[in-house]
């Protein structure tokens, strides 16, 4: 088990000293159409999660949080509840070595992440949609295997974990970014993010589907919404921002900025198109944002960060623009 580590940019330093060798260095791809088809034709540079293990930078904080356990831990399994991309990312992980991981997820999770779980030899126990149910079916689960409960967003050495995405693009780019952008949905990407882009100099934004807007309505009111009913295309992002995310984010984050699953979806279209990348909704968010008059009217000098936070689509269903 590592030295203990805090909610710090040195905290994200040393969990990034910890899975380095452990975790794909992501590419980070710039694109010239892209950027130059925004009113302040910033340069744009995407980092791209969605190559990482598992298709999504989930896999960081789930290999810097099983990096943190003792050997008893690991011998005991551990155990989560995801709608997919942290699911996936657990397994594997677990996989890598030789744990066992038990996985509850929602009913209606995406085909294509249920196969991916049970690839990596996870064991899956299903549950209602609902955060009630998650944390009951969880509990059952954890109290029958005497697993470690591995949190999605919401923990220390997850956040920590989130944040080496950005370390790497700033490492990666040929000159300093003004800004980054990432998908909010449970906040550990854009809590870890904030934490890493500290002292930089770099505007840290998240972005975030009207269909689920718990963090920009939080920030607004001042406190944490802790329920959403979400209606949303982005599956990865209806749950609510998790209680150690909120007041990162709140502290350090500039503005989370909302945007209509239309604006995902165009977004998601021109990402395929250009980027010739597989990209899933939840990542586009960020994109969607930076393209948004919301956005535009900051009026940024300077390259743009944009995270994509996975590629786990289901090929098996039209593509959104096609599902008219």
């Amino acid at each position: 088990m590592s030295q203990a580590t805090e909610l710090t940019r040195s905290g994200v330093e040393a969990a990034y000293e910890t899975i380095k060798s452990l975790v794909h260095r992501t590419p980070a791809i710039a694109s010239s159409s892209l950027s130059a088809s925004l009113p302040g034709q910033n340069t744009l540079y995407f980092k791209a999660e969605n190559l990482q293990k598992g298709g999504a930078f989930k896999f960081r904080g789930a290999s810097h949080s099983l990096e943190r356990l003792t050997q008893d831990q690991l011998q005991r399994g551990v155990c989560t509840h995801s709608s997919g991309n942290h699911a996936g990312a657990l397994a594997l992980a677990a996989k890598e070595r030789g744990a066992a991981c038990y996985v509850v997820m929602p009913s209606n999770s995406s085909q294509p992440k249920i196969a991916a779980v049970r690839a990596y030899g996870a064991a899956i126990t299903f549950c209602e949609p609902t955060a009630a149910a998650r944390a009951a079916t969880l509990a059952a689960v954890q109290a029958r295997t005497g697993a470690t409960f591995v949190p999605p967003y919401d923990a220390v050495d997850t956040i920590l974990g989130q944040g080496t995405a950005l370390l790497e693009l700033l490492e990666q780019v040929p000159e300093p970014l003004a800004a980054v952008v990432v998908p909010v949905g449970g906040g550990g990407l854009l809590a870890g993010t904030a934490l890493a882009a500290d002292g930089t100099g770099v505007r840290v934004f998240g972005a975030e589907p009207a269909g689920a807007a718990d963090c920009a309505q939080g920030l607004r009111q001042g406190a944490r919404v802790e329920d959403v009913q979400a209606d949303t295309i982005c599956d990865g992002l209806r749950t609510p921002v998790g209680a150690l995310n909120f007041p990162v984010i709140r502290q350090r984050v500039e503005d989370v900025i909302v945007v209509s699953d239309e604006e995902v979806v165009e977004a998601m279209r021109l990402m395929w198109e250009r980027l010739k990348l597989v990209v899933e909704p939840s990542s586009a968010t960020a994109f969607a944002a930076v393209r948004s008059s919301a956005f535009q009217a900051l009026n940024i000098k300077g390259p743009v960060g944009i995270i994509i936070s996975g590629g786990n689509v289901d090929l098996s269903k039209p593509l959104p623009w096609m599902d008219k």
